[in-house]
């Protein structure tokens, strides 16, 4: 407990969360401050390409092995299992609609990158090793929660055509391709290519995600000052709970798997977030009469901070102790 305290108290003092909680103050006590949209994608292309490069120069010293595809295919169990347990718990939590528990779940199988960054940070500064490829799963956990979505619709009845459509979006969507992307052309270039454009994309990675996480707090605080009308007990109680039950098999996988401290850690992180950047796009395309402002005020206004100030510490502490690290 004390080490969970600790790690949550250094997270909480960091410069990285505390720009995020200077975002959702400034939004909430309505201050004129904003991050231009066309400076925010800047941002977020930035952190996506660099944390997928370094993770393909990761497994170009790794090495591809039987590990890492265990770890993928246990990724994309993953994400499509999760959302089935969202929709169970939201059917009994909550009075939402098929259509809209079915576009929260999508949300809550798939990952959030940002949380993600924010975690392997975290490892880093503390000096906990992890292994490189789980940008790789990260990146495999984004589309198959959104086939479960689907097919949770569809068994109510109400089934969608997977058209062209809806798979470019899935497949193509913009922050899948740039991830993966960055990754194979780490993979391909190794330490040298690293080596060359380490000026870029290490030294200024913390600062950049400290304004990205600025925006994210304007943005969060801006949807819990508009929509609070939706966080009812048993919604708001579902976007604390459901971390702990992704972050729970996430440790039980990633034990089985043999990973690394803090390798079970981000295993853990990915399955306790919740996308609020391609699931959303998706959904626009796949459940169009399902409610933003439901699965976007959990999953920016209500899950990501939780992780980011209280979830972090804790799946780090649990995946030390569990590893006896």
């Amino acid at each position: 407990m004390d080490q969970i305290l600790s790690l949550a108290a250094n997270n909480l003092l960091s410069p990285i969360i505390l720009s995020f909680v200077l975002g959702v103050a400034a939004s909430l006590a309505r201050s004129d401050l904003s991050v231009p949209e066309a400076a925010a994608k800047a941002l977020s292309i930035y952190l996506l390409f660099a944390i997928g490069f370094k993770g393909g120069v990761s497994v170009a010293a790794h090495g591809v092995d039987a590990k890492l595809g265990l770890t993928l295919l246990v990724g994309i169990i993953l994400s499509a299992g999760l959302p089935l347990i969202a929709f169970g718990l939201l059917q009994v939590m909550t009075r939402l609609s098929r259509l809209d528990a079915a576009a929260v779940a999508a949300h809550y199988g798939s990952i959030s990158i940002v949380t993600f960054v924010a975690a392997t940070s975290v490892l880093q500064s503390s000096g906990i090793a992890y292994e490189g490829y789980m940008v790789a799963v990260a990146a495999a956990m984004e589309a198959p929660a959104i086939l479960s979505a689907l097919w949770l619709i569809s068994r109510g009845g109400d089934g969608r055509r997977m058209d062209k459509d809806l798979w470019r979006e899935i497949m193509l969507n913009g922050s899948i391709v740039l991830l993966v992307g960055a990754f194979f052309i780490g993979w391909i270039t190794g330490e040298d290519g690293l080596s060359e454009i380490s000026s870029f994309i290490v030294a200024p990675f913390k600062g950049v995600l400290c304004l990205f996480l600025l925006d994210m707090g304007l943005v969060a605080g801006r949807g819990l000052r508009s929509r609070s009308g939706v966080l009812t007990s048993g919604v708001l109680a579902f976007g604390l709970l459901m971390p702990v039950v992704g972050s729970s098999l996430g440790a039980v996988f990633g034990l089985l798997l043999g990973l690394s401290t803090g390798g079970v850690a981000l295993l853990m992180v990915l399955s306790a977030s919740a996308s609020y950047i391609a699931v959303p796009a998706a959904m626009r395309v796949a459940l169009p009469e399902a409610d933003p402002s439901i699965y976007l005020t959990l999953s920016l206004g209500v899950t990501f901070p939780f992780n980011l100030t209280l979830g972090i510490p804790l799946y780090v502490a649990v995946a030390s102790a569990l590893t006896g690290v």
